[in-house]
């Protein structure tokens, strides 16, 4: 699965896992699809950076013993940024910022 993320000061496309994981540390239940209203987008990302400032990342593990996960493996905090960016931007410009399931390409 993959969530995308919409706001009129930009938009983004995230694996679904992290995605969630980032959506719950914004202190939202993590439905999709959601919104976080433009008045509520800056304390989201607030509890967005502490979440991420106390985050423990858990180390990667290899699927099978023939996988090498080190070369995939992207830290939570990596990932975040772009949607700390998107985050920033509709602060600024007093925009709301939504996310739903990305539709297929075929």
């Amino acid at each position: 699965m993959l969530i995308r993320f919409d706001s009129e000061v930009g938009s983004l496309t995230m694996f679904g896992e992290p995605a969630l994981t980032l959506i719950r540390m914004m202190g939202h239940s993590g439905t999709v699809p959601s919104a976080i209203l433009a008045e509520d987008v800056p304390a989201a990302l607030g509890k967005l950076r502490a979440a991420l400032d106390g985050y423990v990342e858990p180390p990667p593990q290899a699927k099978s013993a023939d996988e090498e996960t080190e070369k995939e493996w992207v830290p939570l905090r990596r990932r975040a940024f772009p949607l700390i960016k998107l985050l920033e931007d509709a602060a600024k410009r007093e925009a709301a910022v939504m996310w739903d399931r990305a539709r297929s390409f075929t």
